[in-house]
C-alpha cells in the first residue's frame, strides 16, 4: 500500500538535500579558453563567470572583434561546462533518494 506519509517525509530529505547542493555550487569552479588559451574564462556552478584572463598580446585596437569573438565563445564554454557540473552534483546529492519516477526530471534544480 502507498504510504502517503512516508513519501512526504521523502520529499522533504529530498528537498533539503538539494539546497545544500544548490548552495555547494557556487564552490564548482570550471575553466574554459578560447584562441588557444589567449583568453579564458572561469565560471561557477551557479553559472556565473568569476574570473576572465585576456593575453595582453591581445590588446591591439585592430584585433577589437577578435578579441570579442574570443570572449563570448570562452565565457559560453565556461557556462556551459558550469551548467553540466552543476546539474552533475544536484543529480549526484539526490541519487537513491527518489523512486523512478518517469517524466520526473530535477535536472533544472540546479
Amino acid at each position: 500500500m502507498f504510504d502517503m506519509m512516508k513519501m512526504m517525509g521523502k520529499m522533504k530529505e529530498v528537498q533539503e538535500k538539494i539546497k545544500i547542493a544548490q548552495d555547494q555550487l557556487v564552490n564548482i569552479e570550471v575553466e574554459a579558453e578560447s584562441g588557444a588559451g589567449m583568453v579564458v574564462a572561469k565560471a561557477n556552478g551557479n553559472k556565473e563567470i568569476i574570473q576572465l584572463t585576456i593575453d595582453p598580446s591581445l590588446f591591439n585596437e585592430a584585433d577589437k572583434d577578435l578579441i570579442t569573438d574570443l570572449i563570448i565563445a570562452a565565457t559560453n564554454k565556461a557556462v556551459k561546462e558550469a551548467d553540466q557540473k552543476a546539474k552533475a552534483h544536484i543529480q549526484s546529492a539526490t541519487q537513491g533518494m527518489m523512486p523512478n519516477i518517469p517524466g520526473l526530471d530535477l535536472s533544472g534544480l540546479g
